[in-house]
């Protein structure tokens, strides 16, 4: 009679001989050469595990059992990225603490990679919940926060009505959150950030260094986004305040016949009382509330904006007095919030032009002759022949940059300028079920860092971590945690 396979009889009895040896514990044998093997640690959700799990961690287990045969002493270890909004979501719903939530899913998810049979270290099993864990978390953001790296800004964020929380640009979906569909409004909050702008240049020179697909490095570098270009200042009229603008064209200024300014903009509040339509003002900051940043930026939505009556610009080359519109597709997060606007040699601001009558003045002319801009953007201007630029006619573009530039700085207007498309990035979420920041808040000394050997700073054990209406942590709420005594004064 034919033997029939039984996984049950033959997989669950070699799984149970590799625990008991411990087959696949990296040991301390400093004779044999070293191979350190990491997959992305999972988030232990409810559902368990899916598609792409086993995916890497098969295609990495082969390559770790190869280097055990070839006599390596290989560390292939495995944890969990325990703490987040899901579970805290899944808890408040379902009226089970998160610590529980995250102990049932751990043990689920440890129970299915376990029938697959991979080659896990789990003597180095990690859990990121665990006060032992997130003592190193926190180690390194106070390394960060006292070199200057880790820093408080109030900052526009995507707020979900519903789960109370900051979210990321990627969880917002036609503005909703992904999560639970609730609606998401922009919502501006003090955020902890990490610098991560400060190594821009590194980052891009660090890309010539590796073996990466040349359509990755092409991204990465994209993601990064330098450009060289200037700082130019706007007066508004009338008045001695100034908009600053980035643009990587500055020989094109004379071609400016409009400015876009964000609906998050400070100087809206400012002048308030001089614009005379701001309830249109006040409605359309209330429609761009309801966009996530990738909704606002995409190239191909249709141009809205609102003429702010009451204000307008100097253009500072010629001295014309140009208008001064808001649109949401100016971003308060990138660059200073306003813009110069050149329709004749920019597409979406031809666009915007075109839709609300505004002039279009071409500056640079084409080498192979004479473009129409009412008709198109004449955007191919890498070269070319500066015309309608008073000083700057008949200079070629490198010419005109420079020639540019050297005028903005003689005249106190401007100023050459390195930019990056890459931001800092927001690190604090308003949430519960996460590492606390070890940061003491002294109306004194200000940020005290915790000091390094009273970490780790535990997350309280309560019993309610419902979120709050305003939108600080529900840990704010705990009157025995939040109040501490400064270790500087």
């Amino acid at each position: 009679m034919e033997r029939v396979y039984n996984p049950k009889e033959i997989e669950q009895k070699w799984q149970k001989i590799w625990e008991e040896e411990r087959a696949f514990a990296a040991t301390d044998d400093y004779s044999r050469p070293k191979f350190y093997a990491l997959v992305e640690f999972p988030y232990p959700s409810g559902q368990g595990l899916h598609v792409g799990h086993p995916r890497p961690y098969t295609a990495l287990d082969i390559v770790a059992r190869k280097r055990r045969m070839e006599g390596y002493n290989v560390l292939y270890p495995m944890g969990w990225d325990a703490f987040g909004l899901p579970t805290e979501n899944y808890a408040i719903k379902n009226h089970i603490h998160p610590k529980i939530v995250t102990k049932n899913n751990v043990h689920h998810f440890k129970e299915q990679l376990q029938s697959l049979g991979y080659s896990f270290d789990w003597d180095r099993e990690v859990n990121t919940t665990d006060p032992d864990y997130y003592k190193w978390t926190q180690w390194i953001f106070l390394k960060l926060f006292k070199a200057g790296l880790a820093y408080k800004a109030e900052m526009p964020i995507n707020w979900c009505t519903s789960c109370k929380v900051g979210l990321a640009n990627e969880e917002v979906v036609n503005g909703h959150c992904e999560r639970c569909g609730a609606e998401v409004v922009r919502k501006v909050k003090s955020q902890w950030m990490l610098k991560i702008t400060e190594y821009a240049d590194k980052l891009l020179e660090g890309l010539d260094g590796v073996d990466y697909i040349e359509r990755v490095k092409v991204s990465q570098k994209n993601w990064i986004g330098r450009s060289t270009g200037a700082e130019v200042d706007f007066a508004i009229s009338g008045k001695e305040d100034k908009l600053r603008i980035y643009t990587t064209r500055p020989d094109t200024l004379f071609g400016v016949t409009y400015m876009v300014i964000s609906p998050e903009h400070p100087y809206i509040e400012k002048f308030a009382s001089e614009i005379k339509n701001m309830d249109e003002i006040r409605a359309y900051q209330e429609q761009a509330a309801q966009k996530s940043d990738f909704e606002r930026s995409e190239l191909a939505k249709e141009k809205t904006g609102v003429r702010i009556d009451g204000l307008t610009a100097v253009n500072p080359v010629n001295g014309k007095e140009i208008p001064i519109w808001v649109s949401d597709y100016v971003l308060m997060s990138y660059g200073t919030g306003a813009i110069m606007a050149v329709p004749a040699h920019d597409e979406r601001d031809w666009e915007f032009a075109k839709k609300f009558g505004m002039p279009i003045i071409q500056v640079v002319e084409s080498a192979e002759g004479a473009v129409d801009v009412n008709e198109a953007a004449f955007t191919d201007v890498a070269t070319g022949r500066l015309v309608n630029s008073g000083f700057l006619n008949g200079m070629e573009v490198s010419e005109a940059k420079e020639a540019i530039v050297s005028h903005l700085e003689k005249e106190g207007i401007g100023t050459a300028k390195t930019n990056y498309k890459l931001r800092d990035w927001v690190f604090s979420r308003q949430r519960y079920w996460g590492e606390p920041i070890p940061i003491i808040h002294c109306p004194k000394c200000g940020c005290v860092p915790v000091p390094e050997d009273q970490l780790p700073l535990r997350l309280p054990e309560v019993e309610s971590y419902q979120p709050t209406g305003t939108g600080e942590s529900p840990l704010a709420a705990i009157d025995e945690w939040v109040n501490t005594t400064c270790p500087v004064c």
